[in-house]
């Protein structure tokens, strides 16, 4: 009788040890599930970022490409208008009536 007993205990001591192998291994599962999830987020988050940062490298070297082909009208325009003519021109006016003003004296 003192035998059986030992071999219904030894039988449940291998149970326990066989679920708690089981219950570790469900773990170990789990925990590699959620590194798994995880990395699946870290990706998504680096392709997003990756695919940003190429639409602004892309539009970055299209402005670059613009800026450089277009012509800078702005220098034209400062060429056309002469500002020392105008001084001139509001100058001898100046001078003319001035002039106008001693001979009527």
């Amino acid at each position: 009788m003192v035998q059986t007993m030992n071999k219904f205990d030894m039988r449940g001591k291998e149970a326990l040890n066989r679920m708690e192998e089981i219950m570790n291994s469900t773990r170990l599962n789990d925990f590699l599930h959620r590194k798994e999830e995880e990395d699946k987020k870290k990706s998504m988050i680096l392709w997003g970022l990756a695919i940003i940062g190429a639409v602004a490298a892309v539009a970055a070297i299209a402005y670059a490409v613009y800026r450089f082909f277009t012509p800078d009208y702005l220098d034209d325009f400062e060429d056309d208008f002469d500002d020392d003519d105008f001084d001139d021109d509001f100058f001898e006016d100046e001078e003319k009536e001035e002039d106008k003003e001693k001979e009527e004296e």
